[in-house]
């Protein structure tokens, strides 16, 4: 984790240095040429590494169609396409890992799918190529303009760093709140009307479960194994961050999230949520077992298969607490190159287009559930609009993207432990009922000391 790696390429291509900048520095790589078209017929291999083909249904067979349609339009452009080594049960956990492993073999795959929260560790440490420098930054923005749908304001800049580029933002979430809304009118409740409140997802979530029998609500944004990016959410709208905004001191521990804490952790202990992993949560949902799940839209589509014939989904917004609006952070990950061959980073850059195009957004959205951040595609009648029409399960998402703030990524060389320190933290207390307020003092304490160390 303390190896910078950086990526060099011959003289047209980009010279990238490794820095260990934080937000706001100018020190940033910088390039010596942009690289070159590709001459008409000439032959490019690339690696696409996505920790989407490690996932099983929609999300494999939406990508291998994708990458088949690019090959056909692009046929001197050959992609293999792979999951990211590693045997974790969340493919997503092996990104960085195995990233780092080609990297120092030098061979790292040509376009890498990273979450947000990898993005100052990408840039800063693993040396990802920014884009600006690559192909112009007129480049970049014509194809964040599209031929008719541009991206959505709030998410052209996920993949920023220090005024450049890096990453295209890809796959992408606000935290929804789906539900069985035949358990909730088996409680006595109106799914027309779900909770817009924690208090009330409490209340709903009792009533289901001493009516109906099972669960009654299951917010995944606290355990190590869903990351941070919905916990930050919950932080947020309850008026804190977990990191300060200069970035140089952890804020995980002040009252704020100790009070988003204690207030998940009384859902635990009352009954309201189950003592789940992330697994069984989902897995209980989809076999229609619990009445209510804060999750990403990535999960839609399982949710809709599961629900097929036996129970109807619904979704609506994240809730918020009591008197304090909800603030939505977003999942998701953008496209990073890191080839260190001119050609093979034209072509990266072909196929980073082809993936976040109109076309291939109708696709991720129609199959997968993931935000079209090329929102105007949801009143195009060639695009999304019948889609969006019969599935009212993106309005939430569509609705909360104006308000969003980003999955902010820890900085440093030891920004996972950090995060993962935090994420275990939080889930000691709420599953294994532990003190917030020194559970997480403790951990601030222990990981702040990794933050200054990777300065």
């Amino acid at each position: 984790m303390r190896r910078s790696l950086a990526a060099v390429g011959a003289a047209t291509a980009v010279v990238l240095a490794a820095t260990s900048c934080g937000l706001g520095a100018t020190d940033a790589p910088t390039a010596v040429n942009g690289v070159p078209e590709l001459e008409p017929g000439q032959q490019v291999s690339i690696v696409f590494e996505s920790y989407n083909f490690g996932q099983a249904g929609a999300w494999t067979d939406t990508f291998n169609e994708l990458i088949d349609e690019f090959q056909r339009t692009h046929p001197n452009i050959k992609v293999t396409a792979q999951k990211p080594q590693g045997n974790s049960a969340n493919p997503a956990t092996d990104t960085i890992p195995s990233l780092q492993s080609q990297l120092t073999a030098g061979s790292p795959p040509d376009v890498v799918q990273l979450g947000f929260s990898d993005l100052d560790f990408a840039v800063n440490q693993l040396g990802a190529a920014p884009l600006d420098d690559l192909v112009g930054k007129d480049e970049v923005q014509r194809n964040f303009d599209g031929a008719r749908h541009p991206y959505a304001p709030t998410a052209r800049t996920l993949g920023d760093w220090n005024g450049k580029t890096y990453g295209v933002p890809f796959v992408f979430s606000t935290p929804t709140l789906y539900f069985n809304a035949d358990l909730l009118a088996a409680a006595g409740l109106d799914p027309a009307k779900p909770p817009t409140t924690w208090d009330e997802v409490a209340q709903a979530a009792h009533a289901v479960k001493e009516r109906t029998g099972k669960d009654g609500a299951y917010v995944d944004c606290l355990t190590k194994a869903a990351k941070d990016w919905c916990f930050q959410s919950l932080v947020r709208s309850n008026g804190g961050r977990v990191i300060s905004p200069d970035r140089k001191s952890l804020t995980f521990a002040e009252p704020p999230a100790v009070e988003a804490v204690q207030s998940m952790q009384s859902m635990v202990s009352s009954g309201a949520m189950p003592n789940r992993t992330q697994m069984q949560a989902v897995e209980s949902f989809t076999r229609g077992e619990v009445g209510m799940i804060l999750e990403s839209s990535a999960l839609q589509g399982t949710f809709l298969k599961g629900a097929s014939g036996k129970w109807r989904l619904g979704a609506a917004a994240m809730p918020g607490f009591a008197g304090k609006p909800a603030v939505p952070t977003n999942s998701g990950a953008a496209l990073f190159v890191f080839s260190q061959s001119p050609d093979k980073q034209r072509a990266s850059w072909e196929l980073m287009k082809f993936l976040t195009s109109e076309q291939a957004y109708t696709k991720v959205s129609s199959k997968i559930g993931y935000l079209p951040l090329r929102t105007g595609l949801v009143e195009d009648p060639n695009g999304l609009r019948d889609w969006a029409a019969k599935n009212p399960y993106l309005k939430p998402n569509l609705d909360q993207l104006a308000q969003m703030e980003p999955w902010v990524s820890m900085p440093g060389t030891s920004y996972l432990q950090i995060r993962d320190g935090m994420m275990e933290a939080v889930e000691a207390s709420v599953f294994q009922g532990e003190d917030p307020v020194a559970t997480l003092r403790s951990k601030q304490d222990e990981v702040s000391k990794l933050l200054e160390a990777g300065r």
